[in-house]
């Protein structure tokens, strides 16, 4: 860079530009997908263009903004998005007026330097963006084509990996092929056969150019790469994902054959067809165009996505054997590349055009699909209604379809060469020619999303039978005819509570009473569920459900579903219809989810608005989380109370029930993009099965024209429609019903006036009688079974059924029933669940009734080692298999809930300063000293106690083998909520320990410590009612403690604080097999790490964790934390806890990194200090959450390791999954909380041979215990034991015969030579100093030649190497 910087600084010219380009960056600061580029002072002379540098980004954005400024009338430079180092994906707009959208010119696009060492794209690119601005208004061609063209072009859409290439680089040896995430671009679109997904985080790249596709509608795109010369053209991948030599032919495959020879044939290289390059001389390409995939085949590439998702043709130019070709062969690319570039772009006013308008007042239509015969790829039109179908020269018959509107076909269009043929549709409503006939012409398909499909135009018969298809027609009953409702009449809240309470009681055999909550105004929100056994959820009976009145001014569904709640109990019994729904199926219905705004709502209201919201003023019909959009308006008590009802119950089927319109109207009810056109779902068919059910039984809804008074143009195919077909509607009810529970729901309509007069409702009872059974029978369709396990016949809960090209899977109930619904035909079913073999069958589903499917799963065991196998568990002892009992049924279903019932004490919630704090817990030891144990950890620096309180059934001796769970609070002494929490749940446990069976098995099984305030001097200053107050948050040093805990000495500045140190030895006294921290603030669960990391190592099991918690507390897991210092939802309501408040030297992160324990922090409300009021709320809301800590922390894995002796081994580390590790303790045991899955554990022990097993952790299950057994570890320096021993004794044995046979030698020679070495000893005086400095020369010399290194020292390496 030092060059290109002299470079600069020696120019002038160029460094007016950079200060102006660098001025620019920091002052257009931003959105950059949704600004323009801001105006500059233009410098005072034109750069010329050299053709003899590449631009780096700096340049290259100075180079952009100085064009741009300077053609502003034809020219507007702006950014779809960054790359992953932030530089912006720069794109230029060539057009006239380029500042305004307007129909009529078709948008075209250049991408280049998608692979960052493939530069010649990059800088061709920018010499077209001059040449076009440039010629314009000189050179008639240019002038007409950005005249008549929309064109954008993207020189750099990888400026990150362009920043890291090497000019001269061929072959791509720098590495910034990929973008800084490493990840391959034009490997990273959506793909047509693998479903490759596109990654957020490593591919922003991607994901700016796939909005940019969505929104532009582009017709024609040229994708420019290098690496050899030739024009490759789609499909770029086949199913078989062959390497080379499949051709991959896509329906337009002569089309893109022509454009490819468009830009090959203008090239002087490519249009020979032999590259010539280095690397691969003999590759050639006929004509210089090629098949994708028939060369090599790419999975993931952007041409095949624009194609097929995007409106768009696109091919991809590879333009010079060198990647990074010297700067100097700039000019030659050029010139080759030039009128290539020219023609290729000319290519998008072949074919046809034109627009598509509404016949009645020629309002353009959208998203209409122009389908040419023959050919099995459609387009759709966009804003304005115009389109833009490339074609060859030939006759075509074409047609225009659009939902609910009669399609069009025009036959034997001819399309010439050269200018486009114009040709405009106009379409009909299918409401104003379908009106008094009984048949009309339509489409056979209406939705536009998948491009391969064909279309033919059939006649469809409207039916006005009242009676099910289905079914043959219902003959007249001769015995007695079911009781009718004889009371009609609009039902205030009160009349409809007492109306619901006397229902009840006088038929409590099948109508049971329950509310799911309160409105804003403290309404219950009342159900009546209506079953042969009501209380409960019967195995093998569908859960199915009604509710009505959301909208408070749409009422009659409310008196409706009154109506139907008489009609079942009156008909019980005596008319076999009703005994037979209601013996078979568990009915909720909920008549009114908003009675506040009934409450408001005016009698004889037609289209009003008066009552609709609640009492907040929120649409509740907008108010559910949604998959396309993130609904931002707080989540409401009745949208609250109505998800964690559905999530409690496994409802199968539902509806809820409107007004305003007649008709059924079902999932999606929006789309991504916001548009009102068909959003399918997975289950479509059902969905249309469903709601024709429902229509048919009604006539004047079947027949299509609900309100012709109010609205003349509505129509509706069979009395049915597509929610956003209709119109768009984010944040639904229905669609959270069927993206977040096992439930399908539809919508009904049930008739034009919100809230018709009572003289109406008879009227409005007889329409929908029949149609509300009719519809309680469909669940009652599809499949339906039990999942059990082979072995003990047990049902196996939250198995997952899928069905074989269905994407929406459902999950089996607490005891492993399950309900499918299907529409008729044959279909391939799939059960699997964590820790067993899946289980496939088919199944053929009839229009009779439903299909009874049973699955039995064979469990999955590991041996020693960590193979697979299958067979009986191992042997349990009777206690061991009623606790795990115990925790299946705490974890499924009502467990918990059943026990917080069954335990329900008297509290008297106040705030406790730190003296009737220490009382409390000193009381508590008084009052329970069998369980609880209570010792000082320390003290805080105002020399306030920090207390622990054990609760365990033996609180002074030592249970390794028990699972140990730490509760903590008060870390900030503002917020105090949670220290009262602890206390309170302290008291809960010892009141019910003894009493209540599960809670004693509980503390006998586990020990549980809780620190209720870690910072009793900062609490000792807080205030109640200070929501936002940091009084009080920091220790009486000012030292806030959650940023005190360091594990190493380098890291910490000072001295820890008493309260920090305190914590820090608990934490690292024993192991914990879990910590959970309450804090305030927010609402919202985090888990580790507070630091910002970039990895989590364990990540899914800390996240599941927090998710526990949070899944238990009423309003956490909706993601709404409701408070002023969040923005957004929080999905689940789990977070890791950098993402909220990224810091140093917290308390999770010590108990993690040195604690080896997991530890997650639960933020309980968005006060810090809320008035004590509140407390008992609190309590409410977290109680069961607390419990269910207590019942996770049984889960996992736990086992001993011992030797093959028995010997327990201590200190042993059990590593998971190959990252976090955790050490046995006294006895050899060990514990860890685990995600359900399937996992890897290894043990390793110092003098051991390492161990493996694969264990299965369930969701409900308790932890099995495993046995590791080690081995000693046989081999010496990696070699077997037995062989390295016996070769030592070889060696040994070799050593000692030589030595012998030496001596012998020596001996003998020592007898020869006797009288020589006699004589010597004479002269020895003479000779001893010679023969000693002869010796000691020896060895030195011996010693310089055997051990001569002729290297460098180690010390010279080093210093080589640091130079």
């Amino acid at each position: 860079m030092v060059h290109v910087w002299q470079h600069f600084l020696t120019t002038r010219k160029l460094r007016v530009s950079l200060f102006v380009s660098l001025f620019f960056l920091l002052v257009s600061l931003g959105d950059a997908r949704t600004r323009r580029t801001q105006s500059v002072t233009p410098s005072t002379e034109e750069i010329v263009e050299t053709y003899s540098k590449y631009y780096n980004y700096v340049e290259l954005t100075g180079r952009l903004q100085s064009l741009a400024q300077s053609y502003p009338h034809i020219a507007a430079l702006s950014s779809i998005g960054q790359s992953v180092e932030g530089r912006e994906l720069w794109v230029m707009r060539i057009t006239k007026d380029p500042n305004a959208d307007a129909p009529g010119r078709p948008k075209f696009k250049y991408v280049g330097n998608m692979h960052g060492d493939e530069t010649v794209s990059r800088q061709v690119l920018v010499y077209l963006v001059e040449y076009l601005l440039t010629k314009y208004g000189e050179e008639p061609r240019i002038t007409e084509l950005v005249n008549t063209t929309d064109i954008y072009i993207m020189p750099s859409m990888n400026p990150d990996g362009f920043e890291k290439s090497k000019e001269g680089d061929c072959g791509g040896e720098s590495g910034g092929r990929n973008n800084a995430k490493d990840m391959d671009l034009n490997r990273s679109f959506p793909d047509q056969y693998d479903g490759t997904s596109t990654n957020p985080d490593k591919t922003p790249e991607v994901m700016a150019v796939i909005r940019w596709i969505q929104e532009k509608k582009f017709v024609l795109s040229g994708n420019l790469h290098g690496g050899t010369v030739v024009a490759s053209y789609p499909f770029d991948d086949s199913a078989s994902h062959q390497r080379q030599g499949h051709y991959s032919q896509s329906a337009d495959d002569s089309l893109f054959r022509h454009l490819a020879l468009v830009y090959s044939q203008h090239h002087d290289v490519m249009k020979t067809g032999q590259p010539n390059c280095p690397d691969t001389m003999d590759e050639t390409f006929k004509d210089g165009i090629t098949n994708g995939a028939q060369w090599y085949d790419v999975p993931g590439g952007m041409q095949d996505y624009n194609y097929l998702y995007g409106n768009c043709l696109e091919i991809t130019m590879e333009l010079s054997c060198c990647k990074y070709p010297p700067a100097y062969e700039l000019q030659k690319e050029w010139d080759l590349n030039r009128e290539s570039l020219l023609a290729y772009i000319e290519q998008v006013h072949i074919g046809v055009h034109g627009y598509v308008k509404e016949a009645v007042d020629g309002t353009a239509l959208s998203d209409v699909s122009i389908v040419v015969e023959s050919i099995r790829h459609n387009l759709t039109t966009g804003e304005y209604g115009e389109y833009y179908r490339l074609l060859l020269p030939g006759t075509y018959n074409i047609t225009a379809v659009a939902s609910g509107y009669t399609s069009m076909t025009v036959q034997g269009v001819q399309v010439m060469e050269g200018k486009a043929t114009e040709l405009n549709f106009t379409l009909a409503s299918v409401v104003s020619e379908a009106a008094g006939r009984t048949t009309a012409s339509t489409s056979s398909f209406t939705s536009t999303k998948d491009p391969e499909i064909s279309t033919t135009t059939i006649t469809t018969n409207f039916f006005t039978s009242t009676q099910n298809n289905n079914s043959p027609p219902v003959k007249p009953n001769k015995k007695k005819r079911p009781v009718q409702p004889n009371e009609f009449r609009h039902h205030n809240f009160a009349d409809m509570e007492l109306f619901l309470r006397k229902y009840s009681s006088e038929f409590p055999s099948i109508a049971h009473l329950y509310s799911v909550g309160r409105s804003v105004e403290d309404r219950e929100l009342y159900v009546m569920v209506i079953s042969d056994n009501p209380t409960v959820h019967e195995h093998g009976e569908p859960e199915f459900k009604y509710i009505a009145n959301m909208h408070g001014n749409e009422v009659v569904g409310r008196e409706l579903m009154l109506n139907l709640i008489e009609y079942l109990c009156l008909n019980y019994g005596t008319d076999q219809e009703v005994t037979k729904l209601v013996n078979s199926t568990r009915i909720h219905i909920m008549p009114s989810m908003n009675p506040d705004g009934y409450e408001v709502a005016m009698e004889g209201e037609v289209k009003g608005y008066r009552g609709r919201n609640n009492s907040n003023n929120f649409d509740l019909n907008r108010n559910f989380p949604d998959q396309f959009v993130t609904i931002t308006e707080p989540r409401q008590p009745e949208t609250i109370a109505v998800m964690n009802w559905l999530k409690s119950i496994p409802f199968v089927l539902s509806a809820n029930l409107h007004g305003g319109s007649l008709v059924v109207n079902y999932p999606y009810d929006d789309d991504k993009k916001g548009r009102s056109q068909y959003s399918q779902s997975p289950d479509d068919k059902v969905f249309q099965q469903v709601s024709r059910a429902y229509s048919q039984e009604n006539p004047v809804m079947h027949n299509g024209h609900p309100c012709e008074d109010l609205y003349p143009e509505e129509y509706f195919k069979d009395g049915i429609t597509n929610g956003a077909s209709w119109y768009n509607v984010p944040g639904g009810m229905q669609d959270w019903n069927y993206l977040n529970t096992n439930c399908f729901e539809v919508t009904i309509e049930l008739g034009c006036v919100k809230y018709p007069m009572a003289k109406e409702l008879p009227k409005y009872w007889e329409q929908n009688r029949r149609a509300l059974l009719q519809f309680i029978h469909q669940v009652h369709s599809g499949v339906k079974g039990t999942v059990s396990d082979i072995n003990d016949g047990s049902g196996i809960p939250n198995a997952s059924i899928s069905v074989e090209e269905i994407d929406h899977n459902i999950s089996t109930a607490r005891t492993g029933d399950y309900w499918r619904l299907l529409a008729p035909g044959t279909y391939s079913i799939t059960a699997s669940a964590h820790g067993y073999k899946p289980v496939r069958t088919y199944a053929t589903v009839s229009s009779d009734g439903v299909e009874v499917v049973d699955f039995r799963l064979t469990r999955i065991h590991s041996d020693p080692n960590g193979h697979p196998s299958e067979g009986p568990q191992p042997t349990q002892n009777p206690s061991e298999k009623e606790f795990q009992s115990l925790i299946k049924d705490l974890s499924l279903g009502q467990g918990l809930e059943q026990l917080m019932k069954s335990t329900a004490t008297e509290s008297s919630f106040r705030y406790r300063r730190y003296k009737e704090l220490s009382a409390f817990m000193r009381g508590l030891t008084l009052n329970f000293p069998k369980i609880t144990s209570l010792q000082s950890l320390g003290q805080s620096v105002e020399f306030r106690t920090i207390w622990a309180l054990e609760i365990s059934n033996r609180p002074a001796e030592s249970e390794p083998s028990e699972p140990k769970l730490r509760f903590e609070a008060g870390i900030h002494g503002n917020a105090p909520v949670g220290t009262e929490l602890l206390l309170e749940f302290a008291a809960f446990l010892c009141i019910n320990y003894g009493k209540n069976p599960a809670i004693t098995r509980l503390i006998n099984e586990t020990r549980i410590v809780i620190v209720p305030s870690i910072n009793p001097d900062g609490r000792e200053l807080a205030i109640e009612k200070q929501c936002t107050s940091t009084q009080g948050l920091s220790n009486a040093h000012g030292k806030d403690l959650d940023t005190d805990f360091f594990g190493n000495a380098s890291q910490r500045v000072v001295e820890a604080q008493p309260e920090t140190r305190a914590m820090m030895d608990l934490i690292l006294d024993k192991g914990y097999t879990l910590s959970v921290a309450l804090d305030g603030g927010s609402l919202v669960a985090t888990y580790p790490y507070d630091k910002p990391v970039q990895t989590v190592e364990n990540e899914g099991t800390l996240k599941y964790l927090a998710s526990v918690y949070a899944n238990n507390h009423p309003k956490m897991h909706l993601g709404d934390t409701g408070c002023s210092n969040n923005v957004g939802n929080i999905p689940d309501g789990v977070m890791r806890a950098a993402e909220r408040q990224s810091h140093m030297g917290s308390m999770k992160d010590f108990s993690m990194d040195f604690g080896h324990c997991p530890e997650i922090t639960v933020y309980t409300g968005c006060c810090f200090y809320p008035p004590a009021e509140q407390l008992a709320t609190l309590w409410a809301e977290n109680k069961k959450a607390l419990l269910s800590m207590l019942v996770e922390v049984h889960k996992g894995v736990r086992g001993v390791v011992r030797d093959r002796s028995g010997k327990p081994i201590v200190g042993a580390i059990i590593v998971l999954n190959g990252g976090v590790r955790v050490f046995t303790q006294e006895g050899g045991y060990f514990h860890a909380l685990l995600a359900p899955g399937t996992h890897n554990i290894e043990a390793v022990a110092d003098g051991y041979q390492q161990q493996r097993q694969e264990v299965v952790v369930s969701s409900y299950e308790a932890a099995s215990s495993i046995v590791i057994e080690f081995d000693m570890d046989n081999n010496i320096f990696g070699l077997p034991r037995e062989f390295v021993v016996a070769s030592a004794a070889a060696s040994m044995t070799a050593l000692v015969v030589t030595a012998c046979i030496i001596w012998c030698v020596c001996a003998a020679k020592s007898n020869r030579q006797k009288d020589g070495f006699h004589r010597l000893r004479q002269h020895r005086d003479d000779y001893e100093d010679e023969i000693r400095l002869t010796s000691m020369g020896s060895k030195k010399s011996l010693l310089a030649h055997e051990f001569q290194d002729e290297s460098e020292s180690d010390e010279e390496t080093l210093y080589a190497n640091k130079i």
